[in-house]
């Protein structure tokens, strides 16, 4: 029986940050590798490598995802979205980035980028979100510099901005 070579390189085409990508990669090169090394895209950072810290938590087709743990071919034909794509003016924040500014969120900064990813999707699917729903929806991210508090607000502060936002634009 041939072995399987885990270095071939495989076509992958897919949407990120909304623009198209074609890209090649090896069998076992997984999303977090490819979105850092391959394609330089550094926010996104890797904590634990086992899915548990939630640091490299990006959106698949609109939900969150480890990206440590989903293999690279995974995406393909998929809309992948990173941190980088939170404001859609880089020279500006986003709201949810914003409040996170104004009330200290950020403390060492390493974990922000998967918080801010799943925040995100959070605000859009729950724009009411109390902090208690914030709470659990954090659940699966570490903070080690014990930020939660701060986090929490942020996340209801933005939570208020984007409503008042959505009122004066409808």
């Amino acid at each position: 029986m041939p072995r399987m070579n885990a270095t071939r390189r495989h076509p992958v085409n897919f949407t990120l940050n909304g623009r198209a990508v074609s890209v090649e990669v090896e069998n076992r090169m997984l999303l977090s590798d490819l979105l850092r090394h391959e394609i330089g895209l550094t926010g996104t950072h890797v904590g634990c490598e086992h899915g548990v810290c939630g640091a490299c938590t990006v959106q698949i087709d609109g939900r969150p995802a480890r990206a440590c743990l989903t293999l690279a071919q995974q995406v393909r034909g998929s809309d992948v979205r990173t941190v980088e794509a939170l404001s859609p003016n880089p020279a500006e924040l986003s709201p949810l980035q914003a409040a996170f500014r104004r009330h200290h969120g950020l403390q060492c900064g390493f974990c922000t980028p998967g918080i801010l990813m799943s925040l995100d999707t959070l605000l859009r699917e729950t724009p009411d979100a109390d902090r208690d729903e914030i709470r659990e929806h954090l659940s699966g991210h570490l903070c080690r510099c014990t930020g939660y508090a701060s986090i929490i607000e942020a996340a209801l502060a933005a939570a208020d901005e984007l409503r008042k936002e959505e009122k004066t634009n409808a």
